[in-house]
């Protein structure tokens, strides 16, 4: 909402000045470079080792870790098997009575458990933000409460 100081200057909410012809927030001058190089950054990140590395295998880290793990653990004990020390308890409370979950079902949850990783940072985020933008003194460095 748009009100007006005594200068007769239209100012907004926070009373930041409106630009002169009235079409929205003043816009910062500079780096409209860098949201495109970011974005493509990300892409060349992302493409560049399939490219690079093509024909490698990129098999999960999860099948490559516990490989790992029996081989020094069979090396270093006369070639005994390694014995997992807890099994999980959800495929079994799920009704999966070898112990694996389909991977689609491993997929949703591990999607449900990023989406509340990203929400809990999404609000940290919010809250300073918010707090530096609303608060008194411009300068508030508080730590979170």
């Amino acid at each position: 909402m748009a009100e007006t100081n005594p200068t007769n200057n239209t100012v907004d909410s926070l009373g930041t000045p409106a630009p002169e012809n009235g079409s929205g927030p003043a816009k910062k001058p500079g780096h409209r470079w860098l949201v495109p190089v970011l974005i493509i950054l990300a892409i060349v990140i992302s493409i560049g080792p399939l490219i690079a590395l093509h024909g490698a295998d990129f098999s999960g880290s999860d099948d490559a870790g516990s490989g790992a793990i029996e081989e020094v653990y069979a090396s270093s004990h006369g070639g005994a098997q390694y014995v997992p020390w807890f099994e999980s308890i959800l495929p079994k409370m799920l009704g999966y009575a070898d112990g694996e979950m389909p991977s689609e079902m491993e997929s949703l949850f591990f999607c449900i458990q990023t989406g509340i990783g990203v929400g809990i940072i999404a609000f940290a985020f919010g809250y300073l933000s918010a707090r530096k933008k609303f608060s008194k003194d411009p300068e508030d460095t508080r730590p979170l409460d």
